[in-house]
């Protein structure tokens, strides 16, 4: 896993086209902002692993008894 510390107004940029912006907050945990294309998908890991989840199903039903 890769741990970037960042203070607030700096940047995360990931490619040529995501940037995660890290702004003031005064709630914690602090949030993060990001910006990406319409076509690059973003979900948080536990959203995500659902996706993953559902599509592995949907390609490997389970046999009919």
């Amino acid at each position: 896993m890769l741990v970037l510390s960042r203070t607030v107004g700096e940047i995360i940029s990931i490619g040529d086209d995501i940037a995660l912006h890290i702004p003031r907050t005064q709630r914690f945990p602090g949030e993060v902002r990001g910006s990406s294309p319409a076509e690059v998908s973003v979900h948080r890991a536990e959203v995500y692993q659902k996706i993953v989840e559902r599509q592995d199903t949907a390609s490997h039903p389970l046999p009919n008894p």
